[in-house]
C-alpha cells in the first residue's frame, strides 16, 4: 500500500455531494453541531507528511486518507464509540461525513479494519524508531487549539494519574499456572507431543480444579506442582522455542517469582527476597507494573498532562506515558528537558512531588520557573532560610545573626554541614530560641543542609499572596483525571501492554481537547447572539 495525500480536490464539494442534499433547516441544525467545529478548526490542521514512512514506496494501491483515519480516531473518543461504531457512524450520519470532508465520496473510506490496521503501523513504528507520530500529531493540534482559544502561555500547570491495566489481580499461585498452561498450548500448537504428567494443562476445566477450586492449605503443594511442571516445560521447549512470547514470559516469571536449586529445580521466592515492583502481574499485560500511592495499589501505567489556561478555558498540550513505576519527579524531569530552553520565561505549577533540586536547576537552565505548590515530608525550622551557604552547599558561610563559623565539615553522603562557632558568639543571640543547636562547653554545633534551606524558604513563599494565587490555579488540573476517567473511561481500555494503551490514552487526550474547544465555541457563540439581541 502506498502513501498518498487526501488533496484538497478531493474534499471539494460536487454534484452528488451528500451536504448538498439537505433541506435550509438540516444545513442550519449541522453547522450549529460539533461537527463545524471539527471540519474548519480540526480536521486542516490534521499533518499526514509523518505518517509517509508508514507505507511503501512503491507504486500501488493508495492508502486511507491519514487525516480521515486521525479525525476518526479522535470523534470516536469524543463520542464514546466503539471501532465498528465509528464506522457505521461515518456512513449513515452526516455530521461525521462533514466533519471528515467525506461528503462528496461515492463511498467512506473506512473499513472494518481500517483503524486497526493503522494502530499496529503506528504501534511498529515506535517499537523499532521509538517515534511516537500520534503523540506529535496531538501535541501539534493542541498548540492550535490553544492558540486559537488565546490561552496563557507563559503559566502551566501539570499533574499525574494512575491508569488501570484492564487485566484481572492474579495470585502468585494463578500467575505461575496461567504461564506454564500458555507455555503448554504453545507448545501444542507448534505440534510438540507433551509428556503425560503435562497434558492436564490443555484441559478446558483444569485452571478450574487448580484455581478456583483451591483451599488455602493446598496452595504451598500446588505452588510447588506446577514450579515441578514449569522447568520440565522449559527443559522441554531448550532453544526451539525461545522465541516464543510464551516462553519468553515463562523464563521472565520463574526468575520473579522462584529461585533456582542446583539441582535444576525451583522453590518460591520470599516476597521480601529480591521481589520488585517491575514483576510481572498479569501475562495478558507484561508490560503493567505494581504500584502502592495514597494507600491505593495500582497495577498499570501513570501519565502525565501539561495543561495551559486562559479565561477562555484550558488545552493539554503535552503529555507522558509510561509504567507506573516512573514517579513525578521523573516526569518533571523529561518535561523540562522537552521544553528545552525558553525564550521567555515559563512558570511551571505543580504538586511537591514533582519538587527536587535537581528539577529545579534544570528548569533554572531552560528559563523555566519550577512552582511546587506543596510539600512533602515534615515541616523544617524556619530559621533555616536565614543561612547562607556557598554556591555549592558545601559550606555555611555565615548564620541569621550574621556571625561566620569556627569551622564547618561537609558530609557528601547525607548532604549536611556540622558547623561549629563559638559559644560566646551565641551568647545574646535574637534568634537563640529557634534555632536547632547544640551547646557545649566552649563551642555551639549545627547541623544543616542547603535542601532544608531551600525548603525553609520555600514554606515562606506558601504564604504569599503569589503562591496561594498559583496554588488556586494549579487545583484546577485535578479536573483533568477525573474527566479521563468519568467521559473516557481511561481505566477500562479495550487494549493491553505500554504501547498500545499510550496510543488510546492519546487518542483520549485529542477527546478531550476537542471537547474543551467545542465549549469554547459554544460560548463565542451564546456571545454573538447576546451583543446581537443588546
Amino acid at each position: 500500500m502506498s502513501f498518498a495525500f487526501n488533496s484538497a480536490t478531493e474534499q471539494q464539494l460536487s454534484l452528488w455531494d451528500s451536504y448538498e442534499s439537505l433541506t435550509p433547516r438540516e444545513k442550519r441544525a449541522l453547522e450549529k453541531s460539533w461537527a463545524k467545529v471539527f471540519a474548519e478548526k480540526i480536521f486542516p490542521k490534521i499533518d499526514e507528511t509523518p505518517y509517509a514512512v508508514l507505507y511503501s514506496d512503491t507504486a500501488s494501491r493508495p492508502n486511507t486518507p491519514v487525516n480521515v483515519i486521525i479525525g476518526a480516531l479522535i470523534l470516536k473518543e469524543f463520542t464514546g464509540q466503539s471501532d465498528d461504531d465509528i464506522n457505521t457512524s461515518l456512513m449513515f450520519d452526516i455530521r461525521y461525513q462533514y466533519a471528515l470532508h467525506t461528503t462528496s465520496f461515492i463511498e467512506q473510506p473506512l473499513s472494518d479494519r481500517t483503524l486497526g490496521r493503522f494502530r499496529e503501523r503506528c504501534i511498529t513504528y515506535e517499537k523499532q524508531t521509538g517515534i511516537d507520530l500520534l503523540h506529535d500529531t496531538i501535541t501539534a493540534l493542541s498548540e492550535e487549539m490553544a492558540a486559537m482559544m488565546k490561552v496563557d502561555r507563559s503559566l502551566r500547570r501539570m499533574d499525574s494519574l494512575m491508569v488501570a491495566s484492564n487485566i484481572k489481580k492474579m495470585s502468585r499461585l494463578e500467575l505461575l499456572y496461567t504461564c506454564a498452561a500458555n507455555l503448554a498450548n504453545a507448545c501444542k500448537k507448534q505440534g510438540e507431543v507433551l509428556p503425560e504428567q503435562l497434558r492436564h494443562y490443555l484441559s478446558a476445566d483444569d485452571k478450574n480444579l487448580m484455581i478456583y477450586h483451591n483451599k488455602s492449605e493446598e496452595t504451598s503443594d500446588k505452588i510447588a506442582s506446577v514450579l515441578a511442571d514449569a522447568a520440565e516445560l522449559v527443559a522441554l521447549c531448550g532453544s526451539k522455542y525461545d522465541e516464543l512470547p510464551e516462553f519468553q514470559l515463562m523464563i521472565r516469571v520463574l526468575s520473579e517469582q522462584a529461585v533456582q536449586q542446583e539441582d535444576g529445580t525451583y522453590v518460591l521466592r520470599s516476597k521480601g527476597e529480591g521481589m520488585t515492583a517491575d514483576c510481572m502481574q498479569n501475562p495478558a499485560d507484561p508490560d503493567a507494573t505494581y504500584r502502592e500511592k495514597a494507600g491505593k495499589k495500582h497495577r498499570g501505567y501513570a501519565a502525565n498532562v501539561i495543561e495551559e489556561a486562559g479565561e477562555n478555558g484550558s488545552v493539554i498540550t503535552d503529555y507522558q506515558y509510561e509504567q507506573n513505576t516512573h514517579s513525578d519527579s521523573e516526569f518533571a524531569k523529561e518535561t523540562i528537558a522537552a521544553l528545552g530552553e525558553q525564550e521567555e520565561k515559563v512558570t511551571l505549577v505543580a504538586d511537591g512531588a514533582y519538587s527536587g533540586r535537581d528539577n529545579e536547576r534544570l528548569a533554572q537552565e531552560n528559563n523555566i520557573d519550577l512552582r511546587t505548590t506543596n510539600l512533602t515530608g515534615k515541616d523544617t525550622p524556619d530559621i533555616n532560610a536565614d543561612f547562607r551557604f556557598n554556591e555549592e552547599g558545601t559550606r555555611v558561610i555565615e548564620c541569621p545573626n550574621g556571625q561566620k563559623p569556627k569551622c564547618c565539615s561537609y558530609n557528601a553522603r547525607t548532604g549536611q554541614c556540622v558547623v561549629s562557632f563559638h559559644r560566646s558568639q551565641c551568647e545574646g543571640c535574637p534568634y537563640a530560641n529557634k534555632c536547632t543547636r547544640k551547646v557545649f562547653k566552649r563551642t555551639v554545633r549545627i547541623t544543616i543542609s542547603l535542601n532544608s534551606k531551600n525548603r525553609a524558604m520555600q514554606q515562606r513563599n506558601r504564604e504569599t499572596e503569589e503562591f496561594k494565587a498559583l496554588s488556586h490555579f494549579r487545583n484546577g488540573v485535578e479536573t483533568v483525571p477525573s474527566m479521563l476517567r468519568r467521559l473516557f473511561n481511561v481505566d477500562h481500555m479495550p487494549v493491553r501492554g505500554k504501547l498500545r494503551t499510550k496510543f488510546c490514552f492519546g487518542c483520549k487526550i485529542g477527546g478531550l481537547n476537542f471537547l474543551k474547544l467545542c465549549k469554547y465555541e459554544q460560548r463565542l457563540v451564546k456571545c454573538a447572539q447576546i451583543s446581537a439581541i443588546a
